[in-house]
């Protein structure tokens, strides 16, 4: 997948691809965030918004005989126009995405290209919609290596009542899942503002629960959108899933993830990062328990560490699904050198059991932890010692091939005589990353240091 922005905040044109890691470093108010935000927001657009095309007359098929299928090879062939569009549908929501204004998005644009060849189907697909009497009215069925989407009506059509809109909603979302789960993932984001968000879920709960009462014992005709426009609309999206997501975590906890029932390690690790774990209480209480102690701590009372970190948490134990892009805006976020350390060996494993990373970082820490983990990957002996004397294990190592690194900076942007704010490819291999601005700090320390001790 390769992604393409131009005029998108102080982004001049920026272009990169996702790699199984990928990582944006750069300085402050480079546009890190603004390539981070488009990225999300356009996979939840096409997640959640964007309705795939079907066609009318297989619709119509169904309608009349109670079943339909579907070649999937027909669909790769119209990708390309229904991406394109897509692009343009999305391109237009921008102000909402980033909660602006329309009129700072007129000359913005976001593509994505993507290699069609990829499109696989190989895969079994199987849904089957019921009633709230659970009653099974239609099936969605595509056998493995079959190239057709079969859809059947279990009840009698007539019976089953369901709008055509639904029905069209319901194949498309099934294309989508059988043609793009790999090119276009399923996002997860934790952003930079989830501190807040963690410390302050119990007063976003007393919000709600307070425009309930004001609509349900007001004698005057209310609008709740209105009412809560002004709580909403000025956040930009990833900030108000994130507090979505805070806000249902007592529910997401009844859930359970791939990674704690194959691999329960991944867990240990992060339990060991943040000291201890989460807990929801049969009173529904979202608490904090370190590690050997027998206490319960809110998030008032834990640290800043530990309210970073519980998106990350949740989603580990309770939401992540092989494939899906996990995206960290600073993953460094109140934690030591030490932990950042360890959560860089977090990220490898889990790039290496199946989910895609995206991170945006200022951490050194993190960059030069990664190098290492790029470094430890090779069968030389003395390698492997030092893999063993550390105590790395191969579930942590980390090929160079899965991992895409980009700076934020000034640089030359296409068909343009000069340079501006763009993101520039990192150089990396069996060494590692190299990131030019952190190195360069650096240096500059340490001259400054050797020059305050040296200098006489």
């Amino acid at each position: 997948m390769e992604i393409t922005l131009q005029n998108l905040g102080v982004l001049e044109y920026a272009q990169f691809s996702l790699g199984d890691l990928t990582i944006i470093c750069g300085k402050n108010n480079t546009g890190k965030t603004y390539a981070t935000y488009a990225l999300f927001g356009f996979l939840s657009y096409w997640k959640n918004q964007f309705e795939y095309p079907v066609s009318d007359d297989k619709i119509k098929e169904l309608h009349l005989t109670g079943k339909v299928e579907i070649n999937l090879a027909d669909c790769i062939n119209e990708l390309k126009k229904i991406l394109k569009k897509t692009c343009n549908e999305y391109t237009k929501s921008l102000s909402s995405v980033f909660a602006s204004e329309a009129k700072k998005f007129q000359t913005s644009s976001f593509e994505i290209n993507l290699d069609f060849n990829s499109v696989r189907f190989n895969e079994k697909y199987t849904k089957v919609l019921s009633t709230a009497d659970k009653n099974k009215v239609l099936s969605l069925n595509k056998e493995k290596n079959s190239p057709n989407l079969v859809i059947s009506f279990l009840v009698d059509e007539k019976k089953a009542n369901f709008p055509k809109q639904f029905i069209n909603k319901i194949v498309g979302d099934a294309l989508k899942d059988i043609l793009f789960p790999e090119v276009l993932p399923n996002p997860f984001i934790v952003s930079a503002e989830r501190t807040g968000a963690a410390i302050f879920r119990k007063e976003l709960n007393f919000a709600r629960n307070r425009l309930l009462e004001e609509i349900s014992s007001s004698n005057e005709e209310i609008n709740p959108s209105k009412l809560s426009f002004n709580v909403t609309n000025d956040y930009a999206l990833p900030v108000k899933m994130n507090v979505e997501f805070t806000r249902n975590l007592e529910q997401t906890f009844k859930s359970q993830s791939f990674i704690v029932k194959e691999y329960p390690e991944i867990i240990a690790n992060f339990v060991d990062i943040i000291g201890g774990d989460y807990l929801v209480t049969q009173n529904d209480e979202l608490c904090f328990t370190p590690a050997k102690k027998k206490i319960k701590l809110t998030m008032d009372e834990s640290s800043s560490g530990v309210r970073s970190a519980l998106d990350l948490g949740f989603y580990l134990k309770h939401v992540a699904k092989k494939g899906d892009l996990l995206i960290i805006d600073e993953p460094e976020l109140n934690l030591h050198p030490e932990n950042q350390r360890k959560i860089a060996r977090l990220f490898a494993q889990l790039v290496n059991i199946g989910i895609k990373v995206f991170i945006t970082t200022h951490s050194d820490y993190i960059i030069r932890e990664l190098n290492t983990l790029i470094m430890l990957n090779s069968d030389k002996p003395h390698i492997k010692k030092i893999q063993k004397e550390e105590k790395y294990s191969s579930s942590e190592l980390l090929d160079f091939s899965k991992v895409k690194v980009y700076v934020a900076e000034q640089g030359k942007i296409p068909a343009k005589s000069r340079k501006g704010n763009t993101l520039v490819k990192a150089p990396i291999d069996e060494q590692g990353i190299e990131v030019k601005s952190f190195d360069d700090t650096i240096e500059k320390i340490n001259q400054i240091q050797e020059a305050i001790v040296w200098g006489e």
